[in-house]
C-alpha cells in the first residue's frame, strides 16, 4: 500500500506502481466513484479499440467526437 498527499486544490499523484497495476498510462481517462466510504479509481476503457465491431467504421476523429458528446450526454443527465 502506497500513501499520497491531498493537495490545497483536492488533488493527488497516483503513485507509478498502482498506475502500472491498474493499467493506466500517461493522458488515460480514469473513472472517479465514491463507495462505502472509499474512493475507487480505475481507467476507463479505450472504446476505440472496438472501432468497426457494430458495421463500418467511421473515421477515428469522427468517432471519438461522437462518443465524447455521447459520454457528455450520458453523464449531464445522471448529474
Amino acid at each position: 500500500m502506497t500513501v499520497a498527499t491531498v493537495s490545497s486544490k483536492g488533488q493527488i499523484t497516483l503513485p507509478a506502481a498502482a498506475r502500472r497495476e491498474a493499467g493506466i498510462q500517461l493522458h488515460d481517462r480514469v473513472f472517479i466513484e465514491s463507495r462505502d466510504g472509499e474512493i475507487i479509481v480505475r481507467p476507463v476503457p479505450d472504446l476505440m479499440k472496438f472501432k468497426g465491431f457494430a458495421g463500418k467504421a467511421l473515421p477515428r476523429e469522427v468517432e471519438r467526437v461522437a462518443m465524447a458528446r455521447a459520454v457528455a450526454k450520458h453523464v449531464t443527465r445522471r448529474s
